[in-house]
């Protein structure tokens, strides 16, 4: 018994880029679940790289948050992660000092460097002032998750540093 409620306050997010849904989970149970959310121009990869207007896949965590992005409010993810780093690296889209870079932030607890080949600022965003038509219609973002501000508003209550979130 003790167990399963530690682990209802393990709360993390899954992001569906097929079906364009944000979920708020706790261990197995969905809290919450935000529909229309818009991804990258270009769809998704695991092999993002800097300017391709794609939302990368895999598992991230919570890095920041930014109260006064332009996109309303701005939950940073701790992208590139390692998997994304050493696959760049073997692929030979990142060379061994970008990969170094990376690992030590890792070791360090901090953010990924942000300007690295394979790109950065990636997160869960609003829409700031952008047309709601527009956000429901296509996928517009340069890479981001991004829903409208009301729905950043109420995800907002689940979100802080250190919680993962999956991006499939």
């Amino acid at each position: 018994m003790h167990n399963s409620a530690r682990a209802d306050n393990n709360v993390w997010i899954d992001v569906d880029t097929t079906e364009h849904t944000l979920s708020v989970m706790q261990g197995n149970n969905v809290q919450a679940v935000f529909k229309n959310v818009a991804i990258g121009r270009f769809g998704t990869t695991w092999s993002k790289m800097t300017k391709d207007d794609k939302t990368p896949l895999g598992r991230f965590k919570i890095g920041w948050v930014n109260e006064k992005s332009r996109y309303y409010r701005f939950f940073g993810l701790n992208y590139p992660n390692l998997d994304t780093a050493k696959r760049a690296l073997e692929e030979n889209r990142i060379d061994e000092d970008t990969w170094l870079s990376i690992l030590a932030a890792k070791s360090m607890g901090k953010t990924p460097p942000q300007n690295t080949p394979l790109g950065g600022h990636i997160g869960i965003h609003g829409i700031g002032r952008g047309d709601r038509e527009i956000h429901h219609q296509y996928n517009w973002t340069n890479g981001c998750i991004a829903l409208t501000n009301e729905q950043i508003d109420q995800l907002g209550k689940w979100i802080r540093p250190g919680v993962w979130v999956n991006i499939r």
